[in-house]
């Protein structure tokens, strides 16, 4: 599995402890509000604004932040209007990257991206230039300590799952889209705790990087989820386990 979903796995640890807490609250709330905005406010029949809140509780958000943020996306109460806009391009060693942004100011956005991308040796490409690259699914990353490999094949593979990768630490269950919700509750149900479950972007191949290549890589990463436009990113960038131990 590429380097992202190993940076959403280390997020997700760190969400309850780590300073970059309020950072990772503010880009939930925005999530959740454009989530409501887009599918309505009732949780149930949203899927997009179900995962998020799923996420928002697992990191500990109050229920009046979830609440309140779910009232300014349907209009109860008055909020921004984010935009959600793609951008693409090739990071450090030339690797495939895909960033999605919710901001109430394009220019600066696409300002902040730009400067990211040239300042480690990358650049913003043409729409389309990338996007070929990844496929959309959903991932539920799960350590190894959790579950042995054939049960849960069992478990997934019998909600509808795709495939199971073993990714080092982790097992990772790859669904499709219309199917994330359905396998999520079947491993829920089995009281599996999962690092990452979520709808992503996966890379069809993956670009390995070892050394300072790898370090490069890693803190252009850094960059990026530390921009408060920047909701996801996304790349095809394989990194040993090793280089996110000190994150």
């Amino acid at each position: 599995m590429s380097g992202h979903s190993k940076w959403s796995s280390i997020k997700h640890k760190k969400g309850a402890t780590d300073a970059k807490r309020g950072k990772l609250f503010t880009k939930i709330i925005k999530e959740i509000t454009v989530a409501a905005r887009s599918g309505g406010g009732v949780i149930e029949d949203n899927p997009r604004l179900r995962t998020i809140v799923a996420e928002a509780k697992a990191q500990n958000m109050p229920k009046n932040n979830i609440e309140r943020a779910i009232k300014k996306g349907t209009g109860e109460l008055e909020g921004e209007n984010y935009e959600e806009i793609t951008y693409e391009g090739y990071g450090p060693s030339g690797v495939a990257v895909l960033v999605e942004c919710l901001t109430e100011n394009k220019n600066r956005a696409i300002a902040d991206v730009r400067h990211i991308f040239s300042k480690a040796d990358g650049n913003i490409g043409t729409d389309g230039c990338v996007a070929w690259m990844f496929d959309k699914k959903g991932l539920i990353s799960i350590n190894k300590s959790e579950t042995d490999e054939d049960p849960l094949m069992e478990i997934a593979l019998d909600a509808g799952a795709e495939d199971i990768k073993d990714d080092g630490n982790t097992f990772d269950v790859i669904t499709a889209p219309n199917d994330f919700e359905t396998v999520k509750e079947a491993i829920d149900n089995a009281s599996l705790k999962y690092d990452v479950a979520e709808i992503t972007m996966i890379p069809q191949e993956v670009k390995s990087l070892e050394g300072e290549e790898a370090e490069k890589m890693v803190k252009f990463m850094e960059a990026l989820d530390d921009c408060d436009d920047i909701q996801k990113f996304y790349s095809n960038a394989d990194i040993p386990d090793e280089f996110f131990d000190n994150l």
